[in-house]
C-alpha cells in the first residue's frame, strides 16, 4: 500500500517513534492531542484514539491503536475515530493492530494501559455536553460494580439495593468512607483487584483521607461495618439472583462468518473449514465471531479500501444492534495470535530478524516493495551480547548421577564431567540480594533414557519439597542450557556415552555399541564459552564434518593431541582451548593446527577431509516476555495473557507462566493447592507443547519452577520488584486490604545471607583443591597461556601434588584486616564436618537450604579465619564443642549474675544442647526452621529476649 502523507492527518506525523502512550480526542472530526496529565481521563460523550508504542528487543517498534467510544458519543464521531485509526496506521507503516473499544466493554489490553481502571466522567465536546468537573465540596454517593481477575471493568450502577448481587464486587463511595461489598460467589482474585480501585478512588476523590471498610456478603447487622453499609440502603434485605440479559447475550453460541469487502459491498464467503488460503492479498475481509469481529486487510489493498472495510464493520455492528462488540483490525503479515487461532491451520510467518545492517536493509527493501513504511524496522538493532546470568557464581555446588531410581553423589573433581547418556541432579546454594538462595535442577543428556529422566524429576521434586519449596527447581536438556547453568559449573565437559546402570542396560538390551568416552581413545571436543567462568568442552563425532570455522577444537588419540583453530575464532577462544587442555589432557604436549594449514596426520585421525560449517551454532535468544495465568482443567491447560504485567498481577492463589522464549518460568503462589503445586512442572511442559504464542517453542526449553517468596533475581528482573510484597502472609485479598487500610502484615522469616570468605567457588574441598591454577612443575611439558611472573605468584597458592584447573586462584577476603593470613594446615580439622555434610545429601534430606546461626565469638572467628563458607548450622547443630556455654540462669534478661561478653540478641546459642532442648522443647535445628516471630515469642516466654 503506497500512502502519501497528504492523505494522513498532520496530527499523526512523526508519532510512534518512542516507547509509551499517545492519546488524541476527536473534536470537530479532527484528532486533538490530549495532555499527558490527562491520560486515563475519559468523558462519556467523546471519542478517543490511543496509540501504544512498544520498543522490542530486536530494535523495532510494535504499535497498537485503540479507538474508544463513550456511551454518549455520536455515530458521526465514532465513524470519524474508526477512519482516523486507519490513517494513523498508514502513517506508522501499515503494521499496527487496531482495536474498537466501547465504554463498558473495553479489551483487557486497553485497560492494562490505565491501571487500575477507567472511570469515564459525564460530559463531552462534540456531543454538545459540557465536561463536568467533580466538586470535592459536594460529594455525591456513587455505587460501582467491579468485574475482572486481572484487569477491572468498572461501571457505575444506580445507588439501590436492587443493583447488588452475589456474583460481583461493589464499591460504595460515600463522603467519609469507601465500602467494598464482596458478593459471596466472587473469587479472592476479583476482590483483590477491586481493592486497587478502592485505593484509586481514595487517592483521586478523597485526597487519600477517608476510611475503608470491607463488607462480606452474608454478614448481617451484627458486624459493625456491615451494619453501617446496609443502613445506607435502608436496612438489610435478601439480594436477588443475577439475571442480566446482557450476560446471556454473550453466552449465546454464534456461527463464525467470513465476508469479503469488494467494491463497497460485503459478500459472504462459504466454507467448510476456515483456511488461510481463503484470504487474498488484494482484498479486505471481515471475520465475524460474534463477541468480536476482525477486519483483515491484505497488503495489496489501498488506503481507501481499508477505510471502506472499517466503515462497513462499524455499520454491520450498528445494524445488528451489537454496539458492545469489539473490532480488531489486522494487516496481512502482522496478524494477532487470537486471529490466527480462528483458522484451521496458519502457515508460519517469516521471521524478520534484524541481526545485521545488511539483513535489515534486505527486509526493509522487501517491505518497501510491498508499499510499507520501514521507519520502525530501520531503527538500529542492539548488538547481541552474552546474556547476564543474574546469579552469584561463587556458591556451593553438588551433583548427583541418577542410577535407576537412586542417585549417586559425585566427587568435586567429577561433578563437572557429564555424560550424554546420563541424567544428573544438581543443587546450588548461593547468596541472593537479602537471603540464601537455592537452585535444584535436573540435566538430561541427549541420549539419556526416559525412565531415568522420570526418576530424576521425582528425586529433584523430593529435594525441593524437603526444602519447603524455598528452592527454585529447573528442568534442563543438553544443548538448551541457560546461562545460569554454565556459570554455576564454570568449566564443564560433556562426554559421549554414559555411566549409569540404566544407560548400560539399555544399550546392552538393544544391541547398541557403547561409545562411552575413553581417555586413551580417539575423541574430538568443540570448545565454547565466554570466559573462565563460562567454558565448555563438548565431545562430538570424531569426523571432519564436525568442525566449524567459528570454534576451536581438541583432538586426541591416545598420547597424540592436536588443537585446531578456526579462521573465525578470537583470542578468547584460543585461551579457552588452553584452559580445557589442562582438564582433558593435562600432562601431554599438543600440536597446534590452523584452519587451512592442517597436517595429513590430523585429517587421517578424522577419517579424511570433508566439508564443514562456518556458522556459529545458533542459540535461543530471549524475546520480549509474556505473562499468562494458567489453569489445569481435566488434564488440559487453559491460559490467559496478562498485558503490561506488573508484580501485582502475580496472585497468591494462582499459577502463572512467564514465557521469555529462551526460558520458561512457572510461578506458584503461596496459596495454591498442594495437589496443583505438585503439577507445576507438568503445567510448564503442557505450555511448551501448545505453544500458545505460535513462536515454535522447543519442548526442550528450560523450565524454572519459582515459588512465591523465593523468587531469584533472574526471575524478578522482568518486574519492578518489591521483595517485601512477596514475603507477606495471607491471601492476595488480605494483603491488599492491609495496605489499603494503611496497615501491614507480618513478613515471612527468610534465611539470612551468609558472609562468603572466598570469592572463588566452594565445592566442599580444601583450598588447594579449589585453586584452579596449574602448578609450576618441572615434570610438566609446558605451562599454557601464562607469563612466568603469573606462574610464580600462582604457585604460592597451589598444592604441587594436586592436578588443578587453569582458572586463577580465588582471592582470600580478610574479614579481620589486622589478622594474619589463613593457615592452610588448619583446614583439615574441618574436613570431617564437610564430608559429613556432603554425605547427608545421599540419604533423606533434613534441610536443603542452610540457615545461618550465630555461633560463639570464638567459633565464628575460627571459621572466618579459615576461610570456610560453612555456617554453624551446616555442621552438627547439637555439637557444643568449641562454643562458650553458660547456664540458663545467667542468660536470662533478669539474671543477677549475667553472662559477660555475649550477643544479647542471640542468648539461646550459649545454652548447652541438653538445656536448649529442655527449655525450648525442640532441637536447635527445629528451632532454626521456625518463623522469626515465633522464635522471638518463645525466647520472650523464656526471658531470653
Amino acid at each position: 500500500m503506497s500512502v502519501s502523507m497528504k492523505d494522513v492527518d498532520p496530527a499523526f506525523r512523526g508519532v510512534g517513534q518512542k516507547d509509551g502512550l499517545e492519546v488524541w480526542r476527536i473534536e470537530n472530526f479532527k484528532p486533538i492531542p490530549v495532555p499527558t496529565s490527562s491520560y486515563g481521563k475519559f468523558y462519556m460523550g467523546d471519542s478517543y484514539i490511543i496509540l501504544k508504542t512498544t520498543a522490542l528487543k530486536n530494535g523495532s517498534f510494535r504499535h497498537d491503536i485503540h479507538y474508544w467510544l463513550g456511551k454518549d458519543t455520536s455515530q458521526d464521531e465514532a465513524g470519524t475515530a474508526a477512519i482516523l485509526t486507519v490513517e494513523l496506521d498508514a502513517a506508522l507503516g501499515g503494521r499496527a493492530v487496531q482495536y474498537r473499544e466501547v465504554q463498558g466493554s473495553e479489551t483487557e489490553k486497553l485497560l492494562s494501559y490505565f491501571r487500575p481502571c477507567i472511570m469515564p466522567q459525564p460530559g463531552g465536546v462534540a456531543s454538545g455536553f459540557n465536561h463536568v468537573e467533580i466538586n470535592q465540596q459536594e460529594h455525591v454517593t456513587r455505587l460501582y460494580v467491579c468485574q475482572g481477575k486481572h484487569v477491572v471493568h468498572v461501571k457505575e450502577v444506580p445507588f439501590a439495593r436492587s443493583s447488588l448481587n452475589h456474583e460481583d464486587i461493589f464499591i460504595l463511595d460515600t463522603e467519609n468512607k469507601i465500602f467494598q461489598f464482596n458478593g459471596s460467589n466472587s473469587c479472592i482474585q476479583e476482590r483483590a483487584k477491586a481493592l486497587e480501585v478502592v485505593q484509586y478512588i481514595k487517592d483521586t476523590f478523597h485526597e487519600g483521607k477517608c476510611e475503608v471498610a470491607a463488607v462480606e456478603d452474608g454478614k448481617l447487622m451484627a458486624d459493625a461495618e456491615a451494619g453501617e453499609f446496609w443502613g445506607l440502603f435502608g436496612g438489610f434485605a435478601p439480594l436477588p439472583r443475577k439475571t442480566s440479559s446482557e450476560d446471556n447475550e454473550d453466552d449465546k453460541e454464534t456461527v463464525t462468518k467470513l465476508l469479503c469487502f469488494n467494491q463497497g459491498t460485503l459478500e459472504h464467503i462459504s466454507f467448510e473449514s476456515l483456511e488461510h488460503e481463503l484470504l487474498e492479498t488484494n482484498k479486505c475481509y471481515l471475520l465475524d465471531c460474534g463477541a468480536e469481529m476482525y477486519v483483515w486487510m491484505g497488503r495489496g489493498t489501498s488506503l481507501q479500501e481499508r477505510k471502506g472495510a472499517s466503515e462497513a464493520a462499524e455499520k454491520l455492528l450498528i445494524d445488528g444492534n451489537r454496539i458492545r462488540s469489539n473490532v480488531v483490525k489486522v494487516i496481512e503479515g502482522f496478524e494477532t495470535i487470537m486471529f490466527k487461532s480462528k483458522f484451521n491451520k496458519w502457515p508460519p510467518t517469516p521471521d524478520l530478524k534484524l541481526s545485521s545492517e545488511d539483513g535489515r536493509g534486505k527486509v526493509a527493501a522487501l517491505l518497501r516493495s510491498q508499499g510499507l513504511d520501514v521507519k520502525g524496522l530501520m531503527k538500529a538493532a542492539p548488538v547481541k551480547e552474552e546474556p547476564e546470568p543474574y546469579i552469584d557464581c561463587t556458591g556451593h555446588l553438588q551433583v548427583w548421577r541418577v542410577n535407576g531410581n537412586d542417585k549417586t553423589l559425585l566427587s568435586p573433581s567429577d561433578q563437572s564431567k557429564l555424560y550424554t547418556g546420563d541424567c544428573y541432579i544438581f543443587q546450588y546454594t548461593y547468596t541472593g540480594d537479602d537471603k540464601e538462595e537455592c537452585l535444584i535442577g535436573t540435566w538430561f543428556g541427549k541420549k539419556s533414557i526416559e525412565e531415568e529422566r522420570t526418576s530424576a524429576i521425582s528425586l529433584a521434586s523430593m529435594m525441593v519439597q524437603a526444602a519447603k519449596f524455598q528452592a527454585v527447581q529447573t528442568r534442563l536438556y543438553e544443548g538448551k542450557e541457560p546461562i545460569q547453568f554454565f556459570v554455576i559449573f564454570q568449566s564443564l565437559q560433556v562426554f559421549k556415552g554414559g555411566l549409569s546402570s540404566g544407560y548400560k542396560n539399555f544399550i546392552t538390551v538393544n544391541g547398541i555399541d557403547d561409545d562411552t568416552y575413553i581417555e586413551a581413545g580417539l575423541a574430538l571436543f568443540r570448545i565454547q564459552g565466554s570466559g573462565s567462568e563460562n567454558m565448555q568442552a563438548i565431545q562430538v563425532d570424531a569426523v571432519s564434518s564436525s568442525l566449524n570455522s567459528s570454534y576451536c577444537y581438541i583432538l586426541h588419540d591416545g598420547n597424540t593431541v592436536f588443537t585446531w583453530t578456526g579462521n573465525l575464532t578470537t583470542s578468547l577462544d584460543n585461551d579457552l582451548v588452553e584452559r580445557q587442555l589442562d582438564v582433558i589432557k593435562p600432562d601431554l604436549p599438543s600440536r597446534s593446527q590452523k584452519e587451512g594449514k592442517e597436517t595429513d596426520q590430523f585429517w587421517e585421525l578424522l577419517g579424511g577431509k570433508s566439508k564443514y560449517s562456518n556458522q556459529k551454532i545458533g542459540k535461543e535468544h530471549e524475546s520480549d516476555p509474556h505473562l499468562f495465568s494458567c489453569i489445569l482443567y481435566k488434564g488440559n491447560i487453559k491460559v490467559k495473557e496478562i498485558h503490561h504485567f506488573t508484580q501485582d498481577d502475580l496472585m497468591s492463589e494462582d499459577i502463572f507462566v512467564l514465557d521469555c522464549h529462551s526460558d520458561l518460568f512457572v510461578w506458584v503462589g503461596q496459596e495454591v493447592d498442594a495437589k496443583l503445586r505438585s503439577q507445576s512442572m507438568d503445567i510448564g511442559e503442557k505450555f511448551l507443547l501448545h505453544d500458545f504464542l505460535m513462536e515454535n517453542l522447543s519442548k526442550d526449553t528450560p523450565i524454572f519452577i519459582v515459588t512465591e517468596g523465593s523468587e531469584p533475581q533472574f526471575f524478578t528482573r522482568f518486574f519492578t520488584w518489591d521483595s517485601a510484597r512477596s514475603l507477606m502472609h495471607g491471601s492476595s485479598y488480605q494483603r491488599k486490604l492491609a495496605i489499603v487500610k494503611g496497615g501491614a502484615t507480618p513478613l515471612l522469616d527468610k534465611p539470612k545471607r551468609r558472609t562468603t570468605a572466598f570469592s572463588g567457588r566452594n565445592t566442599g574441598q580444601d583450598k588447594s583443591q579449589r585453586t584452579r591454577s596449574m602448578s609450576h612443575s618441572p615434570e610438566r611439558h609446558r605451562v599454557r597461556g601464562r607469563s612466568p611472573a603469573f606462574t610464580a605468584i600462582a604457585s604460592a597458592f597451589e598444592n604441587p601434588s594436586t592436578r588443578n584447573l587453569s582458572t586463577p586462584p580465588p582471592a582470600v577476603k580478610k574479614l579481620f584486616p589486622k589478622s594474619g593470613g589463613s593457615d592452610l594446615s588448619r583446614i583439615s580439622s574441618k574436613q570431617s564436618a564437610i564430608s559429613a555434610l556432603t554425605s547427608a545429601f545421599e540419604g533423606p534430606m533434613k534441610s536443603t537450604i542452610p540457615k545461618s546461626v550465630k555461633a560463639s565469638p570464638e567459633a565464628e572467628k575460627a571459621i572466618q579465619e579459615e576461610g570456610s563458607t560453612v555456617s554453624a548450622s551446616e555442621n552438627d547443630p547439637e555439637d557444643d564443642e568449641g562454643g562458650t556455654i553458660y547456664p540458663y540462669e545467667r542468660l536470662i534478661t533478669t539474671s543477677d549474675d549475667p553472662a559477660p561478653d555475649i550477643d544479647v540478641t542471640k542468648r539461646e546459642v550459649y545454652l548447652s544442647s541438653g538445656e536448649f532442648k529442655e527449655k525450648f522443647g525442640m532441637t536447635r535445628a527445629s528451632f532454626n526452621n521456625l518463623p522469626k516471630w515465633k522464635k522471638n515469642r518463645l525466647k520472650s516466654d523464656l526471658q531470653l529476649f
